[in-house]
């Protein structure tokens, strides 16, 4: 063929600049465009092969990655179907798409736009964004071709003329310009391949050209590989060996652990696979192994590492690929919110992606296959509970947090794990919700009494063991939301902190009402007077238990009122608010009795602002100047006492 100059079709010469500038995000994403272009090339001359229209070869299928730092050059070398001087004049002169001018009058200012190539096919093209110049030598599967070679400097024209590659495929040189030269150093090279590329389909080695030293090693004759050169033969000692140079090992894995069927893979598998993929070594807690063709094609892993238990600090990474090629990491329009706690790998070929292969276009078949994701993860949770419990449990105050954060962001999530979270009671036990309701319907029906901290909560714990009644555990600063979301999901349900209110269980039966009432205004009178707390809700009970003597109680509305000011950092304005205490005084207890019988004893004060403390530190820590108050006062009781 006849050396060919020409103008490469396009509507504008303001292309390139578009491409170099906005084409995508990440610079280094040219590997990953030219390395699946090869890829992509070889599965096609496989097909042909398949069918009958191409002949046999003898060549591995494999894509090879030459760097020169010297040189400042990549070439991409893959044994691919090649082009004709006609396929190089369709696929890469004519860059041909509609309404080009209001297409780059719409973005031309939107330079962080990485979508604005998506509609075009260009990934060939990315080689611009650090090339000053591109050449490409290709040669054609077809009977009878010839090489061609082609050459841009960037600019809108390009050289075509016939070349002389004579090995079916297609090799594109980049000669990188000066702001590039990293990426010609094999040390980044192979960072930016392992990034991108190490699952693709196909072999894909990593060669430094600039590496003149003879690596060689001796191997014996058995252990030769297909992709082994021998240099020359030695003998020793009559046993023949090969001096060969040192053996080129792939960096990509081709038959990635998620494209085997989840019955052919070990549990050491899967946990190797966690380790070289995400860095991790500490063990996942489990996985769930996704496997679909129909009515789309999904395949992937999802890892439950062990979650940090307050979920703000849990940071997972679910890497997104398309036919082994990466994608991104933490696609939120594939992975549900909650999902990216996990790590794990999703492909999915049937992903709608742009040409820059990593931006989503809006389809409602994304939503479905985020839908199917969520389904998915539910039914192995809910599975493991009803057949699997025990495991269950032991993993679920790490998984927890995941769950409870699944619930709040995902509707469907949450209704199918409604019966499938598990609470753990006072004695450790772990206990379904329609569990709980029942363990405690005949004192509470519907109302499920929760703890948010043991030791700050000690008294009121005695109290419920004491008289058997149970409580669950939830202390964490997603718990407060989580119930609030779940009373809105099962009608009647109501969590009620265990200091909220004395239950008739602990009150003694028969209690005349009429002298109930006069002790409580007796002592309310006493107490407001003695603590000088005009406004104190003070009420007068007969407990059992005539050890209790005194009990702060905050209605329920009040405490979450005030986690959720905790939890949105307004702990300062919360310092001056009324939360609605109550003063539970025993009418049972000697104390309480001796203030009853004796108000204007000297000693009546000094009584009442201790029952205040005593409940107060039931309930949650003294102030400083509290608890130093309070230490003297003790003091001086004791002192009496010795008298």
């Amino acid at each position: 063929m006849s050396v060919q100059h020409g103008n490469l079709s396009i509507n504008s010469e303001n292309i390139f600049p578009i491409i170099k500038k906005w084409m995508y995000s990440d610079h280094d994403i040219f590997f990953r465009e030219l390395v699946s272009n090869g890829c992509d090339a070889i599965t096609k001359l496989r097909k042909l092969q398949m069918i009958g229209e191409a002949g046999e070869s003898d060549v591995k299928p494999q894509v090879k990655v030459l760097v020169s730092s010297k040189d400042r050059t990549i070439k991409f070398i893959d044994t691919g179907l090649g082009m004709t001087a006609d396929e190089v004049n369709e696929y890469i002169n004519q860059i041909a798409f509609s309404g080009a001018e209001a297409f780059l009058e719409k973005y031309k200012d939107k330079t962080n736009d990485d979508q604005i190539i998506g509609h075009f096919g260009l990934g060939f093209y990315s080689a611009f964004m650090v090339a000053e110049r591109v050449t490409i030598d290709t040669l054609s599967y077809k009977d009878d071709a010839t090489g061609v070679h082609w050459e841009c400097d960037g600019g809108t024209e390009y050289d075509m003329a016939e070349g002389n590659k004579e090995i079916v495929g297609t090799e594109i040189t980049l000669f990188l310009n000066e702001d590039s030269a990293e990426f010609a150093n094999e040390y980044r090279a192979k960072e930016v391949l392992d990034k991108y590329c190490s699952f693709m389909p196909y072999e894909i080695y990593l060669i430094n050209e600039d590496d003149t030293e003879e690596k060689t090693q001796m191997i014996e004759k058995e252990e030769l590989l297909e992709t082994d050169t021998i240099i020359e033969t030695v003998v020793e000692e009559e046993k023949e060996s090969y001096k060969i140079k040192a053996r080129l090992m792939p960096l990509n894995d081709t038959t990635p652990l998620w494209a085997k069927h989840p019955n052919e893979c070990t549990e050491d598998e899967y946990k190797a696979f966690f380790r070289k993929v995400f860095r991790d070594y500490k063990e996942p807690l489990f996985w769930i192994h996704l496997n679909m063709d129909y009515p789309f094609n999904l395949k992937g892993i999802l890892y439950f590492p062990k979650l940090n238990l307050e979920f703000e600090s849990a940071e997972g990474v679910i890497k997104l690929y398309n036919n082994q090629v990466f994608v991104a990491d933490n696609i939120k329009e594939v992975i549900p919110e909650f999902l990216m706690l996990l790590k794990g790998v999703i492909d999915c070929p049937d992903l709608p992606l742009n040409v820059s292969r990593s931006a989503l276009q809006n389809d409602g078949f994304v939503k479905k296959i985020s839908d199917y994701i969520t389904k998915k993860v539910a039914d192995k949770l809910s599975g493991m509970c009803k057949t699997d419990k025990e495991n269950y449990e032991k993993y679920w105050d790490d998984i927890s947090p995941f769950i409870k954060f699944g619930c709040l962001k995902d509707d469907k999530f949450c209704e199918k794990m409604n019966d499938y979270i598990l609470f753990k009671n006072l004695e450790g036990k772990y206990l379904t919700l329609p569990e709980c309701i029942e363990a405690n319907k005949e004192h509470h029906p519907n109302t499920v009494f929760y703890v948010k901290d043991e030791v700050a909560q000690g008294q009121y714990v005695k109290m419920f063991k004491e008289e058997g009644l149970d409580a669950v555990i939830l202390k964490h600063s997603i718990d407060q939301p989580f119930m609030n979301h779940l009373e809105s999901k099962n009608a009647d349900l109501k969590f009620q902190s265990i200091d909220s209110d004395i239950s008739s269980v602990f009150k003694e039966e028969g209690q005349d009402e009429e002298s109930l009432k006069a002790n409580n205004d007796a002592l309310s009178d006493i107490f407001k007077k003695a603590l000088n707390k005009e406004k104190l809700e003070v009420r007068a009970e007969a407990l059992k238990d005539a050890n209790i003597s005194s009990i702060i109680t905050v209605s329920e509305e009040n405490k979450r009122m005030a986690d959720m000011m905790r939890m949105y950092g307004m702990g300062m304005e919360m310092s001056g608010m009324d939360m609605g205490e109550t003063l539970v005084l025993n009418i049972n207890n000697g104390l309480v009795k001796y203030i009853l019988d004796n108000p204007q004893s000297d000693n009546v004060t000094m009584f009442c602002e201790q029952l205040y403390d005593l409940a107060k530190i039931s309930h949650s820590p003294l102030q400083p100047e509290q608890m130093s108050r309070f230490i003297s006062r003790s003091n001086e009781i004791m002192m009496l006492l010795a008298k």
